[in-house]
């Protein structure tokens, strides 16, 4: 009975994640805006594609964005049941009905550092990768900005991604100094 539960409450966040990244899809089409996916949805829906049922849940959404459309996203996103807002030095779009930072969209602005003392920058937005009629950030930008925030969600995601056979040599040989020791912390710890 328990797994059944929690089987459930499982696919019903995993419902919930995918009618917001949906929602998000509609607004940002219907004014011709572009965007990528990132963070943990990108990296689940990755290893989702590598190994079924290998994914984990997150409980919000982040996509990359240019800022200059910054107004036409607030504008646009209203008609979809969403709202802009700027909180604690935090972009990102809420659901009207639900209006929780922990369950938002949060948005990264492309080649601008997310904080000051990431030593790089979320990507320009370039080529999506399209998943489930969303648009993903490429795979190896998707490593880049996971090795650059570096927080222990951040490794976890890693982790499964280099476990799921996507972290590649072409990838890695891409990386800057840095972020390869970052890489082989991860691997270190398994």
């Amino acid at each position: 009975m328990t797994a059944i539960l929690v089987n459930t409450f499982f696919e019903d966040g995993l419902q919930n994640l995918f009618d917001l990244a949906e929602r998000i899809e509609r607004a940002f089409a219907a004014a011709g805006l572009d965007y990528r996916i990132v963070g943990g949805l990108a990296a689940y829906l990755y290893i989702e594609q590598a190994i079924p049922d290998a994914g984990r849940l997150t409980r919000d959404i982040d996509v990359v964005v240019r800022r200059e459309d910054i107004q036409k996203i607030a504008d646009v996103v209203e008609q979809f049941g969403l709202e802009y807002r700027r909180a604690a030095g935090i972009d990102m779009l809420v659901q009207k009905d639900q209006p929780s930072a922990r369950r938002a969209i949060h948005l990264l602005f492309a080649g601008e550092k997310v904080r000051p003392d990431y030593p790089e920058a979320a990507p320009n937005l370039g080529k999506p990768h399209n998943v489930r009629g969303l648009r993903l950030v490429a795979l190896s930008d998707l490593v880049r900005m996971k090795l650059t925030s570096f927080r222990l969600k951040d490794q976890t995601h890693l982790k499964d991604l280099d476990e799921a056979g996507l972290i590649t040599p072409e990838i890695e040989e891409h990386l800057s100094e840095l972020l390869l020791q970052r890489l082989q912390h991860v691997r270190d710890q398994e």
